[in-house]
């Protein structure tokens, strides 16, 4: 039997929040303030240093509140013993002449579940709507694409330094007047 109760939050659907990003409980005007400061002391120039400071700032605020993915697990482990609490181990079907009262019964015990939850973790239940997203080994995953995707982004860079610099050497070459090459004295 496959029942889906939850809803979940636009910003879930649309991939808003990641391991790396403001999480639920943490705050936006906070982020952003570390954000500015990161800007006014490295001054970047250009979209590709405007991306490296932003990089820097969502790591550096995600290590500075690791602490929320250890809540958010927490969080999660509670709904899951208040669900497991609430809702009947599912096991068998049911005869087909009771099928429609235990699936009745079954879905507002799940909702049942879920508003106690709601109720007992207040905001941290965003948390628990955000499943995998708000753990730990999808902050590794995460950090695994984003380590990937900068080393095709350096290599880009240093390519494009390197032609930028040959360029440069054949530019100068061509533009130098060309000079007579000595020749040495002849020993007659």
């Amino acid at each position: 039997m496959s029942l889906v109760i939850k809803t979940m939050p636009p910003a879930l659907k649309h991939g808003g929040y990641s391991a790396t990003s403001v999480l639920p409980g943490e705050s936006a005007a906070e982020f952003a303030k570390l954000h500015r400061e990161l800007v006014a002391e490295w001054i970047p120039n250009g979209a590709l240093e405007d991306d490296i400071v932003a990089t820097m700032a969502r790591a550096l605020w995600r290590k500075n509140n690791l602490q929320t993915l250890r809540i958010a697990k927490l969080a999660q482990e509670r709904m899951a013993q208040i669900h497991n609490t609430m809702v009947p181990d599912i096991g068998e079907d049911p005869p087909s002449d009771q099928s429609d009262q235990f699936e009745r019964t079954f879905i507002e015990k799940c909702r049942t579940a879920e508003k106690q939850a709601r109720k007992e973790l207040g905001e941290l239940y965003a948390l628990v709507e955000m499943g995998d997203k708000a753990t730990i080994d999808h902050l590794m995953q995460e950090l695994q694409v984003q380590e990937r995707l900068d080393a095709v982004i350096d290599r880009c860079i240093k390519r494009l330094l390197m032609v930028r610099g040959l360029k440069s050497m054949s530019i100068g070459q061509a533009s130098a007047p060309l000079q007579a090459i000595p020749r040495p004295p002849s020993a007659t």
